[in-house]
């Protein structure tokens, strides 16, 4: 199969779009896009735990390479709907 030659007029439009996109800094057309903006699909938030609960957590936690509030959100995450 056969490579189709590059239209001049194509290839000069390329190098052009190229070098502007290399000359400018994008930094400020993201921040008023907004596009740049990280969305938070959590919430923090504060809970009291008993000592033994927590290295209850930490121990179940530790069998699966995770940490104590890590197994507390799966156990939540995955119980929820039973009440």
């Amino acid at each position: 199969m056969k490579k189709r030659a590059a239209k001049p007029n194509s290839r000069k439009r390329a190098d052009a779009q190229l070098k502007e996109f290399e000359r400018r800094d994008l930094g400020d057309d993201i921040v008023r896009s907004g596009a740049g903006k990280m969305v938070r699909r959590t919430r923090t938030t504060s809970i009291t735990l008993d000592h033994r609960l927590i290295e209850q957590l930490r121990m179940k936690g530790a069998k699966r390479g995770l940490g104590y509030q890590t197994m507390l959100k799966m156990i939540v995450m995955e119980h929820l709907d039973e009440y």
